[in-house]
């Protein structure tokens, strides 16, 4: 018995999730011979961390263990935070992006900014010129996508106070190794934990 698709793991950790506080952003399967990785990107307001992500891990696990769709389909399972690259399509995403720098598309132009606070249905962000930092407002409406981008060192103090600061738990940008960031790590905590071996007996790798 394969895997079960996404749309069944979906369906059995996300009231598990939501009632430890956390929000499933993706689910993502893939297979490499009979061996295959259910890897779940998980966020909330204050992060995921090492130590989350381990106890998130091992009650999916038991989630997993407790129902029949598995049956002896080897699978590692991997528990992370979404990574830089994500576009920002919800308002928690946004809410939980301030503070950091983002390429914003629009209709009429393309530009780098810093994400401020979320008011209703206008996002407030950090813009540059000549002049030095200033505050824009900008309906969600009219963003046609929203992707943060890695930053290599800390943001501008000016910046990031016109920005708000950063929500309570958020790892300011600079100050963890970004060039160790993969396309599916991410920037704030840069935690993966995999619990799973073939016989789906769990294994934890810190």
């Amino acid at each position: 018995m394969p895997v079960p698709p996404p749309e069944r793991i979906v369906e059995l950790v996300t009231d598990l999730l939501d009632n430890e506080g956390y929000d499933l952003e993706d689910v993502v399967v893939t297979a490499a011979g009979k061996h295959s990785t259910v890897r779940l990107m998980v966020d909330s307001d204050a992060g995921l961390g090492l130590d989350e992500a381990a106890r998130l891990s091992r009650l999916v696990s038991e989630a997993f263990d407790s129902v029949s769709d598995f049956g002896e389909s080897p699978y590692v399972l991997e528990v992370t935070s979404p990574g830089i690259g994500r576009p920002l399509t919800l308002d928690r995403h946004w809410r939980r992006a301030q503070g950091r720098k983002a390429l914003i598309e629009t209709a009429d132009e393309t530009f780098v900014a810093r994400i401020g606070e979320l008011v209703g249905d206008t996002i407030r962000v950090v813009a540059s010129d000549k002049q030095g930092p200033f505050v824009r407002s900008l309906p969600l409406s009219d963003v046609r996508k929203a992707v943060v981008e890695i930053e290599f060192s800390p943001p501008n103090a000016r910046e990031l106070e016109l920005a708000g600061g950063l929500p309570d738990g958020r790892v300011q940008a600079g100050e963890i190794d970004e060039n160790a960031v993969g396309e599916d790590a991410s920037d704030d905590d840069a935690n993966t934990v995999d619990d799973g071996t073939e016989s789906n007996e769990p294994r934890m790798d810190k």
